[in-house]
């Protein structure tokens, strides 16, 4: 079963981010000639802004020595100066431009890969997880993948760059001291940023987590507004409202005080290397071995390599956050599908139409067993329908048929071929269903219906529409097929929802149809009606009907009574009504209820 991420130990966690970010590249591979060329524009960008602190040091230089009776202006070194600075731009600019084809493109190929491994999992996985949490993962995944390459590519790889420029101009031209000094400061920099970000990050986190909390409890307390009405319990729930906030408030609190802490023990290291770096500069002029020009340089630079630095506390956080939740989809895609088709398998090669099941036991769960030892037989254009109490192991069936799980033993056989060795494609593309609960596109009525068969014509929908006896209903609608039905579908009712299932599996031409409770959730005057339409759609068909409701099924070839996964009783509605077991028991518990009614 699976179960929510849980916060992996440190160790782990690197090595997991290494892997997350090794797992990138195949998405960045395809436009590897933009990020080259991005990679290019990024150090010729860095390159003009290093450059920019050596005119301008050449500037002060000849105007310096210049004087200031004859002060002469340096144009062609005031030309290049804002030449670098146009440089600087440009080439910053040029460097977004050819980068986001790179950066969104992943984002598109991650989260079409992602959604199409979603569709791969099991029925198993997708009924235990919360789809609202697959959607966040998804979004918050993907969302990462942009996140961690803009702070790559806009962050922390101009900062190295600049970095190391920066390095090689002091080493060479100037004492050591000067490079010492330098990133020693960085150095200490970044380790405090990173030490006070980490600690205070637990205030963040508690933040968030009491903010949600408090959310859902004003929401909670809101939706349940009679309740509390009745009860009397405003008190009770303004003060469960208000301890949480008071919680938040105390959080908050540190998370800004660690914050002005970290703001000032940043300016406290920056001020202190800007002044010895101040100190050896004017002592290095005062010797006559540097020029003011040097000690404006060095100033310079200085002050330069700390701009992007301010930011780092915030670019490390959310690096953080942005590789937690990469770790969520990486490991998402590492879920390996319980149900895959074997090597090599064949497609189904339909040619009657009948289904077998033979000896079939089933257990969704090792220590709960659902089906035990099925068997039966579907004969071609047979309609045979299986009834029984509630988890008695009925709509089991449908789902084994479809191989949305395979068997625990036995098999299931379609025109000899056991299912479990053929395509799951073709399984699926022989077998129609109208469901229990028809769940719609929030989108067009005649988006839902093409959905049986996406190429199909406008005239073969339409057909299938009519045969359905749905066809009058949506022209009488003032937008015809183009209505939209709502989330789920909820604007429409529950049997014209079941008529656009019942043209859905007409139009999808299977050879073998399957109807699941497909009218137990309607009034009897609807029911009455899409019994009629069901018993048209089933004729020549392979028919599987699952039912509730004994009186949709006395017209079956053959009942099949279950009880506890066991077939217990087969035969047809007069024979097992003969033979007074449990059928007969049920049938008359059904005709009292109605009868009541």
């Amino acid at each position: 079963m699976p179960r929510p991420v849980q916060a992996q130990s440190k160790p782990h966690s690197d090595r997991r981010d290494w892997h997350n970010l090794r797992g990138m590249l195949p998405f960045l591979w395809e436009y590897r000639g933009r990020a080259l060329f991005a990679l290019c524009c990024l150090v010729l960008a860095k390159v003009a802004n290093v450059g920019i602190p050596l005119v301008l040091r050449d500037i002060v230089n000849v105007m310096d020595a210049s004087g200031g009776a004859s002060l002469v202006l340096p144009v062609s070194l005031l030309l290049a100066y804002g030449a670098l600075k146009l440089s600087s731009s440009l080439f910053n600019e040029l460097r977004d431009a050819v980068f986001a084809r790179v950066r969104f493109h992943a984002m598109r190929r991650l989260s079409t890969r992602v959604l199409h491994h979603l569709h791969q999992l099991s029925l198993r996985f997708h009924l235990e997880r919360q789809t609202g949490a697959i959607s966040r993962d998804l979004e918050r995944g993907t969302r990462s993948v942009s996140s961690i390459l803009n702070y790559m590519v806009f962050s922390i790889l101009p900062m190295l760059v600049e970095f190391s420029l920066v390095a090689v101009i002091l080493l060479t031209q100037y004492d050591l001291v000067f490079t010492l000094i330098t990133f020693t400061t960085v150095a200490v920099y970044v380790t405090f940023t990173f030490a006070v970000t980490e600690w205070r990050m637990e205030y963040r986190h508690s933040m968030n987590r009491l903010e949600s909390q408090s959310s859902a409890q004003s929401f909670d307390s809101l939706i349940n507004y009679e309740t509390v009405k009745y009860f009397g319990n405003e008190k009770l729930e303004l003060d469960r409202f208000d301890s949480t906030l008071a919680e938040w408030e105390g959080s908050a609190v540190k998370s800004q005080t660690s914050m002005s802490l970290l703001n000032f023990g940043q300016g406290t290291i920056i001020a202190a290397g800007v002044t010895l770096i101040m100190f050896f500069a004017s002592h290095g002029v005062v010797a006559g071995s540097m020029s003011i020009g040097d000690l404006v340089l060095v100033n310079a630079f200085m002050l330069q390599l700390f701009i992007p630095l301010n930011f780092l506390g915030i670019v490390y956080r959310q690096i953080k956050y942005s590789l937690a939740d990469m770790d969520l989809i990486f490991k998402l895609l590492e879920r390996e599908p319980e149900i895959r088709d074997r090597a090599g398998a064949p497609p189904l090669e339909l040619r009657e139409g009948d289904v077998c099941f033979e000896s079939v036991d089933f257990a969704y769960q090792p220590d709960r067993q659902i089906l035990r030892g099925v068997d039966f037989v579907i004969r071609p254009g047979e309609k045979v329908a299986v009834v029984g109490h509630s988890g008695a192991g009925k709509s089991t069936l449908a789902r084994l048929l479809f191989r949305f799980y395979d068997v625990t033993a036995g098999r299931i056989l379609i025109d000899d071929q056991d299912i479990g060795n053929v395509t799951q494609q073709s399984l699926r593309q022989a077998i129609g269903i109208v469901p229990q609960d028809t769940v719609l596109f929030n989108d067009t009525i005649f988006y839902n219906l093409a959905y049986g068969r996406p190429a199909a014509t406008r005239e073969e929908i339409e057909a299938a529409a009519a045969m359905a006896h749905i066809a009058r209903f949506i022209d009488s609608l003032p937008q015809g097929y183009e209505t939209m039905v709502g989330e789920r579908g909820l604007k429409l009712s529950g049997g014209e929802k079941q008529r656009i299932a019942i043209a859905r599996a007409i139009l999808k031409r299977p050879r073998i149809l399957v109807f699941d409770e497909a009218t137990s959730s309607l009034d009897t005057r609807t029911e009455q009606a899409i019994q009629e339409t069901l018993k048209e759609v089933a004729q020549n068909h392979t028919t599987l009907v699952i039912a509730h409701r004994l009186s949709t099924v006395v017209d079956a070839d053959r009942i099949l009574v279950m009880e506890e996964g066991c077939i217990v009783e087969q035969g047809t509605h007069r024979q097992l009504l003969q033979t007074q077991g449990l059928y007969h028991t049920m049938w008359l518990l059904q005709q009292q209820e109605e009868h009541v009614q």
